[in-house]
């Protein structure tokens, strides 16, 4: 690989053409000397050709933008693959089209891959701002096995801030998965994937600002997440494996069952977590949910003010 090579970045879109110009404009400036060309994938919605010459954007020959539309199912999950299959660069990336890049996070992690010739995939850190709350959420760690991810979603490592080496992923470890249920958790299962293949790289610092908002959460879907994670346990065995783990996704899914209304089934999965981790704090959690002493809005909100999910 060169020491600064072409970089094709796909930004799925639906309905936020405000967000999404600061978003594509942090891309453009960003302080690399490579070409950077960025990929805006139309979901749902009718795509603005007129990006491609916005004046407002910076464009000029090693800047520039190209505007596409999902041909694959509907969804994050269809779109991103769509920009995934158009892309030509030796490096893609993914940035939500709500999130914005500093200037230094591409050089840096362009930096991490020409250190490691074999390495598939880098993260970093990312600053996730709520309201007018901001918390700075690094990994402090370079390599990040399949074991550290089964053990623990480390939601440092945004889908934002992946950076990958595009042959590893179209003729490797894969697409973004499709067939998930509400495309609940695909960034994760991505993530996974990739670890199965090759470890990830990951640079410690805040390279991406994380807007989170109503719009970017799972909060009244509880019945896509308490289908989804189900599907994700059978897909990966090897949580088996790892208590801590199975015991996370097991209370995930306790809360969301007994959050949309269904307080057995809801306990019955967090007796289960307990089982496997008995200080599973989502486990306790939802029961709290399912004995109607906790409201599961009250709680996501104050996990929220503190920059973490559930």
């Amino acid at each position: 690989m060169s020491e600064f090579p072409d970089v094709d970045v796909v930004v799925a879109t639906r309905d936020r053409p405000v967000l999404l110009l600061a978003t594509i404009a942090a891309i453009l400036t960003s302080d690399y000397a490579g070409a950077i060309r960025v990929l805006v994938v139309y979901d749902q919605s009718a795509p603005v050709p007129s990006l491609t010459t916005d004046p407002a954007l910076g464009l000029k020959d090693n800047r520039k933008v190209a505007v596409l539309t999902n041909t694959r199912a509907p969804g994050l999950a269809g779109a991103r693959n769509s920009g995934l299959l158009a892309a030509d660069a030796e490096l893609v990336a993914f940035c939500d089209d709500d999130d914005t890049w500093l200037p230094g996070k591409l050089r840096a992690q362009v930096a991490a891959l020409n250190v490691d010739p074999t390495a598939e995939l880098v993260c970093c850190g990312i600053q996730v701002e709520h309201g007018d709350s901001s918390h700075p959420r690094v990994l402090d760690q370079r390599v990040v096995t399949l074991t550290d991810l089964l053990r623990d979603r480390l939601t440092e490592l945004h889908p934002s801030t992946f950076l990958m080496r595009r042959k590893a992923v179209i003729d490797g470890f894969g697409l973004v998965e499709e067939e998930i249920p509400g495309s609940y958790g695909e960034d994760y299962e991505f993530l996974l994937r990739a670890a199965r293949s090759h470890p990830v790289l990951n640079v410690p610092e805040v390279g991406v600002r994380v807007l989170w908002s109503k719009g970017s959460y799972f909060t009244a879907r509880w019945t896509t997440i308490r289908s989804a994670l189900p599907w994700l346990l059978e897909r990966y065995p090897e949580f088996a494996n790892v208590p801590a783990g199975e015991a996370r996704l097991m209370g995930q899914i306790a809360f969301a069952t007994a959050a949309d209304h269904e307080r057995l089934a809801g306990a019955h999965w967090a007796l289960q977590a307990m089982r496997r981790r008995p200080t599973e704090p989502r486990a306790y959690l939802a029961l709290g949910v399912a004995a109607g002493v906790l409201s599961p809005d009250w709680v996501l909100r104050q996990l929220h003010r503190t920059g973490r999910g559930l």
